[in-house]
C-alpha cells in the first residue's frame, strides 16, 4: 500500500475516489461481516478497526471532502513492494508470478479508477519492486493473450478478457486471490509462493500453480 502520512481508504475498500455514499456503505457492510472478529473463518481485528475508520471517515461529508484534500496531496511511494514475498526470479516460476503480479496490479486500477485504467511501466516496476528489463516477456506474453493492451506510451490497460480471466480464476489460485486481497500490496510474509514444476511458459491454455498454504499445499488449474 502507498506510504503516506495518511492511509489509502479507498484503496482498503477497492472502491474508486468518486464511489457514492451509497457504494461506500454497501461495501462497508460487505467488508464488516467478513472481518468482524466474531466471524471465526475470516474474521480480523486489525482490518475490522482500519474498516470502521475508513468508513467512519467517507461516510461523512464534511470528513471525507477534508480527508480528499490532504489524501491529494501525499506523496505516493510504494512500501513492502511485492518482490519481498513473491519470487520473480526463478526461470518458470518467476515469470508465471510476474504475469499474476501484473494482472493483479491491472485489474486494480481499473476497478478503483474505471475513467483512467492506465498504469505506466514505471508503477508497475515500482509496486512489484522489480526492473522493468525483466518484464518484458511477461508484459509480451499477457498482450499476445490479449488480457492487456500496450499504448505507444508505455502505458497498460487490462482488456474485458483480462478482467475475465482475474475474476473466473481469482478462487482457484491463492497467490492471484492474496494479491486483489491485498490490493496488490505485498502477499503475506509467512506465505511462501512457488509455482509447479509441471507449468511451462509455452503452455497457453495453462498455468499450473501450487501455492504452499499452511497447512497443507493448494493446487489449481487455470
Amino acid at each position: 500500500m502507498p506510504a503516506t502520512e495518511i492511509p489509502d481508504y479507498y484503496e482498503f475498500l477497492e472502491i474508486s475516489p468518486q464511489a457514492t455514499q451509497e457504494t461506500i456503505h454497501r461495501v462497508y457492510r460487505f467488508l464488516a461481516a467478513r472481518y468482524h472478529p466474531d466471524h471465526s473463518a475470516t474474521g480480523n481485528l486489525e482490518k475490522f478497526t482500519q474498516l470502521t475508520q475508513a468508513y467512519r471517515v467517507l461516510s461523512d461529508p464534511a470528513q471525507r471532502a477534508e480527508y480528499n484534500a490532504r489524501r491529494s496531496m501525499r506523496q505516493v511511494t510504494f512500501q513492502n513492494p511485492l518482490s519481498t514475498t513473491v519470487d520473480f526470479m526463478d526461470q518458470v516460476e518467476g515469470d508465471l508470478n510476474r504475469r499474476l503480479a501484473v494482472l493483479a496490479i491491472l485489474y486494480y486500477r481499473r476497478r478503483m479508477y474505471p475513467d483512467s485504467p492506465e498504469v505506466e511501466l514505471a508503477e508497475i516496476e515500482q509496486r512489484m519492486g522489480f526492473p522493468r528489463d525483466y518484464l518484458e516477456f511477461t508484459t509480451w506474453y499477457l498482450g499476445k493473450k490479449k488480457y492487456i493492451t500496450r499504448a505507444d506510451n508505455a502505458e497498460f490497460t487490462l482488456t474485458v478478457d483480462g478482467v475475465d480471466f482475474i475474476e473466473s480464476q481469482r478462487a482457484a489460485v491463492p497467490l492471484l486471490a492474496r494479491l486483489l486481497t491485498s490490493g496488490t500490496g505485498a502477499a503475506d510474509a509467512d506465505t511462501p509462493c512457488r509455482i509447479s514444476d509441471s507449468a511451462s511458459p509455452e503452455n497457453s491454455a495453462a498455468w499450473e500453480y501450487s501455492v504452499e498454504v499452511p497447512p497443507a499445499a493448494m493446487t489449481a488449474q487455470l
